[in-house]
């Protein structure tokens, strides 16, 4: 376009009338200059293009790359930029790697200094990361430096790799519950493949020594793994799929490939050039070899910023009759995750390049690795050997599905995922659409044996993710679950998800996409916008004072105008022997409600205006706290979106107590409906999210205990944790009465159907919600307890640190104080 020069058109323009009124008459204006962009700004543009379009063969960009920066070797610039984007998309677009690597490779055959200028880079950053504990750079690093080992001197990132291991060694030997140690192993096991890629007969012993060692630690498994597995089965049933560690599956898997001479079928590996570049190719085999530099690696090494714990395989693919996913037996299932992964969770802020990457995924791996793209289901089962039947789009989605089903909890927001997959949907519909049918028919089909967080989850998208495509799904494949007990795993998942829609939309628009069995579902009630005011009723009691409440509160009046009223409900429930401050609260929070029921703003101006009443009524009395959250649940019932939010925000305000909502929930309304209340979603979510608050706040106070300047005493912390730990003894002892049936409400309900025996299928599920639930917050209390241990580890490593850097100081300090008084005295000669 840049040398396109238009002509002819309509306008006037006086320029070319002038030229053409000169006496000469032959002034015509030339062909535009044509404008190159400057080399580095070429060079970045390829990079981060390279292995992007599938029509261009890898070797041929790879080498236009490494032409035109060495070419331009003299551009200060370009060398400075080049390295630094080298190491940026290493981290960044890590998919990318073996392509990188290959430009470093061709243009160190022309510059080898450039590989010297790189590894200086590389081992600094490595040094830097190490010592942060930003464990997953480590990781991307190492794999960048194995993919160079072709280059490397002597054993090249071996020794790295081998010292690492003496560091998970001493982690493990101090603690079996270390998480640190395992990481390590980890990064050295998805190492090896891409430094074996580069030369797989050189390295084999060096590779099967490492391995011997690393089996001591990837073989067993850890503590914590018990906790995070993602599948519940009740007595007698069955998992899905057999549950694996992903570092033991690693171990077997890299095992297996060592047994097969190191084949990595699924690796790219674009430094290889086709036979009529053989020139090439001899000069990047006898190119210089470069030394790695030392990186020094601490004796005690941290956590880090992110969380560590124990990694389970999660697939929703599992069992299928057609492999559209490589197998566990394969390393590809490890190699080709673990690079989704990390492109999904490094690239959390741009959710858009997030899905192409996932959709272009065949792209980035060898030839012949998957079938072609949007290739459907039915065909995949046609296809011969030794021709792949892994369809990209299934190896994406599997990979967004395991982080967004990660336990204990996902690196990023969960609805970071969902988005994920909606952008992915929107860009392939074709592709990605009929993969996210299998993995929902999956995971309904699995959901009463799946953990109780994980089903929450599940649920949570599947409303959301039904939300941005009009809300259509194929009802009918589970219209007989319908007919099920609210109790049943299936028929609850269905009645929370129809809630959730709800929430994203509104009742009859719902409505009208499900089929007539679920229409039973929606109640008339919740097609209404604003809930009945239940004192509008003259015959409830308090009928009377309830209206005149909700006319003063409307009105904004004084408390002085309110109190008489509340004494005259007093009066009459002494009189009916009901307690006075149960039905004055129940009627005054109603009120409250039904004044601010016109949107969420609304009713928080309402009891910003009341707090001062509704905080006393809370610290008088736990049967009015209770009865706080009961008004509340009951008024919005309809919709318990609106009153988990109106609890959250009481929570906010200190009216409510965690206690208090644990109890309502758990004891109090869970035992009116003789546990039906564990089946239901709304109430599992106010828990959860309770806890999540409470948890949060401790959080944030070991935290802040843990910086130099903090001023948060032992005490504080000391009441912090111990009031967690009593929410969830108070959780626990209420759940386990429900798992085990001892509760009393369900022994009444056994007495009086003549089942006193537990064998009832209603108390058998019952029993199971229990179950599920208690298995749930007994893993947040471990995984608190594991914070708690490693903020105080944290804080006492610091203010050694801090100790240790005192007496440092002090010398220094001296010094500049003779250096001045030396000054002074010349001063006062002189």
């Amino acid at each position: 376009m840049a040398d396109y020069d238009r002509r002819g058109g309509g306008g006037y323009n006086p320029k070319k009338r002038r030229y053409r009124e000169d006496d000469d008459g032959d002034r015509r204006g030339g062909p535009r200059r044509r404008f190159d962009a400057p080399p580095h700004v070429r060079v970045r543009k390829q990079l981060l293009a390279v292995a992007e379009n599938p029509m261009r063969p890898w070797h041929e960009e790879v080498q236009s790359i490494a032409t035109l920066f060495t070419d331009n070797w003299d551009d200060e610039l370009l060398r400075t930029n080049f390295v630094d984007l080298v190491l940026q998309l290493a981290v960044e677009q890590p998919m990318k790697t073996p392509f990188l690597a290959a430009v470093v490779l061709v243009a160190n055959t022309n510059k080898p200094q450039i590989v010297d200028m790189l590894l200086a880079k590389l081992t600094s950053t490595l040094e830097t990361k190490i010592a942060e504990g930003d464990w997953r750079d480590v990781k991307l690093y190492l794999k960048l430096a194995g993919c160079l080992q072709s280059c490397l001197e002597g054993d090249g990132v071996f020794p790295v790799l081998e010292e690492l291991f003496l560091r998970a060694v001493d982690l493990q030997t101090a603690s079996s519950e270390d998480t640190i140690g395992t990481e390590l192993v980890k990064i050295i096991l998805l190492t090896l493949p891409y430094v074996m890629v580069t030369g797989p007969t050189q390295w084999q012993q060096k590779a099967a020594d490492l391995m011997e060692k690393t089996e001591i630690i990837a073989g067993e498994a850890h503590p914590l793994q018990a906790l995070i597995e993602p599948y519940h089965p009740e007595a007698g049933d069955q998992s899905p799929v057999a549950s694996q560690s992903f570092i033991s599956l690693l171990q077997t898997q890299l095992q297996n490939e060592a047994n097969n001479g190191w084949a990595l079928t699924c690796l790219p590996r674009p430094w290889e050039l086709p036979v009529e570049e053989v020139e090439q190719q001899e000069k990047i085999a006898n190119a210089e070899k470069h030394t790695l530099p030392p990186i020094a690696i601490p004796q005690t090494v941290v956590a880090g910023p992110r969380p560590l714990f124990p990694e389970i395989y999660f697939s929703v693919y599992a069992n299928q009759d057609v492999e559209s996913t490589p197998p566990l037996t394969n390393i590809a299932a490890s190699l080709i995750r673990d690079a989704l992964i990390d492109t999904i969770n490094v690239l959390n802020f741009n959710r858009n390049v997030t899905a192409r990457f996932l959709i272009e995924l065949d792209c980035y791996f060898a030839p012949r690795t998957f079938a072609a793209r949007a290739t459907p289901f039915d065909k995949i089962r046609e296809i011969e050997p030794p021709k792949s039947s892994w369809k990209p789009e299934d190896v994406a989605v599997d990979a967004v599905f395991s982080q967004l089903f990660s336990l204990p909890n996902s690196e990023h927001k969960l609805v970071y995922y969902h988005a994920v997959l909606t952008e992915a949907c929107k860009l392939a519909p074709a592709a990605i659409a009929p993969s996210l049918g299998r993995a929902i028919r999956f995971l309904y089909r699995n959901s009463p044996r799946m953990d109780l967080e994980l089903s929450n989850r599940f649920m949570d998208w599947f409303s959301h993710h039904l939300s941005n495509f009009g809300f259509t799904w194929k009802w009918t494949e589970w219209v007989d679950n319908v007919y099920l007990s609210n109790l049943h795993p299936e028929k609850a998942f269905i009645m929370g998800a129809i809630d959730k829609e709800i929430r994203l939309s509104f009742a009859q628009r719902i409505k009208n996409t499900l089929p007539e069995p679920y229409q039973s579902l929606i109640g008339p009630e919740k097609e209404k916008d604003v809930p009945d005011f239940k004192f509008a009723d003259d015959k409830t009691p308090f009928a009377a004072e309830g209206k005149e409440i909700a006319a003063l509160l409307r009105r904004k009046a004084p408390e002085e105008e309110i109190e008489p009223v509340i004494e005259r409900i007093h009066s009459l429930a002494l009189d009916n022997g009901l307690d006075p401050l149960v039905a004055s609260t129940d009627v005054f929070v109603t009120s409250v409600l039904h004044v601010g029921s016109k949107s969420l703003s609304h009713v928080l101006a309402a009891i910003e205006r009341t707090k001062e009443r509704l905080t006393d009524a809370g610290a008088t009395s736990e049967a009015a706290r209770t009865q706080i959250i009961s008004s509340v649940m009951e008024y919005w019932s309809a919709h318990p979106g609106v009153a988990i939010a109106i609890i959250e925000k009481l929570l906010n305000y200190s009216i409510l107590t965690p206690q208090a909502v644990i109890n309502w929930a758990i004891t109090t309304y869970a035992g009116a409906t003789r546990g039906e209340a564990l089946a239901k979603g709304f109430v599992y979510e106010m828990v959860f999210n309770t806890v999540v608050k409470v948890t949060s706040r401790l959080r944030q106070v070991l935290q802040k205990a843990t910086q130099p300047e903090a001023m948060i005493d032992d005490e504080t912390i000391e009441a912090e944790i111990n009031g967690m730990r009593s929410l969830f003894r108070a959780i626990e002892d209420a759940l386990v009465a429900w798992a085990t049936g001892s509760k009393d409400e369900m022994i009444e309900a056994s007495d009086g159907l003549g089942e006193g025996d537990g064998n009832s299928e209603t108390e058998k599920l019952v029993k199971r919600w229990g179950e599920r639930w208690l298995r749930v917050f007994k893993r947040r209390a471990a995984i608190e307890e594991a914070f708690i241990v490693e903020a105080k580890k944290e804080r006492e490593r610091k203010a050694a640190a801090a100790a240790a850097a005192e007496p440092a100081a002090a010398p220094a300090q001296a010094d500049d104080m003779a250096v001045d008084s030396g000054d002074v005295a010349a001063e006062a000669t002189g």
